[in-house]
């Protein structure tokens, strides 16, 4: 089988994990190794890692925990908006009791949340309203599922709003055909800029809602893989 090599970019990207400090890390070793035409061998990353400061192990971890991005769940929609976000991520094996209280530390940390936390059988969860994570076992091992929806009063909004002008067409309609202009457009006008400042309102709240979610999401399952790529230690 062909070994792994990684381009320019996912080179950054690995190195900026190992670095839990984010610190920034020459990427250019005393002797610099043969990078071939298709990028760089994990065994040549652990050589440069080594004289970055970085050990081997932490390099390698870092790169694994790139090669398994989690999953992208599609998100829900209405009226074209995103009202759900979700991420699920495979991990190495199954979380300590000790690691499942660190990963509750990071969500709360995260989402700036207390949220509450319960198990049933092999299952952990943390929720928090509509935001949750939980710790599953699957046919081939453990994974973590993270997902939440925004809450209902939002989603009201753009109802509200698709409400408004349907209402400003519909009573714009009835007052033409009853030769009637003027003053009586006031309502159907008022309608009308109710509903559009609403879709306006969901339409720049929701999509930064769902990619700052999403962003979370992402920190969470990679500081999750990198947790459960060492062994586990003595609780």
């Amino acid at each position: 089988m062909t070994e792994r090599r990684y381009g320019e970019e996912e080179v950054r990207e690995i190195f900026a994990r190992a670095s839990r400090a984010g610190e920034e890390i020459s990427l250019v070793p005393v002797h610099e190794p043969d990078r071939g035409d298709e990028g760089l061998t994990l065994e040549a990353l652990q050589a440069i890692g080594r004289e970055a400061g970085l050990s081997p192990d932490r390099v390698a971890r870092a790169a694994a925990a790139l090669d398994a991005a989690p999953e992208i769940l599609p998100r829900r929609k209405l009226l074209g908006l995103p009202t759900t976000a979700g991420r699920i991520v495979d991990l190495p094996r199954e979380a300590t009791a000790r690691e499942w209280q660190f990963l509750v530390s990071e969500l709360r940390t995260t989402f700036d949340a207390k949220g509450e936390v319960r198990a049933e059988g092999g299952i952990r969860e943390w929720n928090n309203g509509n935001l949750h994570a939980v710790l599953e076992q699957t046919k081939d091992g453990h994974r973590l599922r993270l997902g939440t929806a925004k809450r209902e009063e939002t989603v009201g909004m753009i109802i509200m709003g698709a409400t408004g002008l349907g209402m400003a067409g519909f009573l714009s309609i009835v007052l033409i055909a009853d030769g009637k202009a003027g003053a009586p457009m006031i309502m159907p006008a008022m309608f009308g800029l109710g509903g559009v400042a609403a879709l306006v309102a969901a339409s720049l709240r929701l999509p930064r809602w769902a990619s700052e979610r999403e962003r979370q999401m992402e920190h969470i399952a990679a500081w999750t893989r990198d947790l459960l790529s060492a062994p586990p230690k003595e609780d």
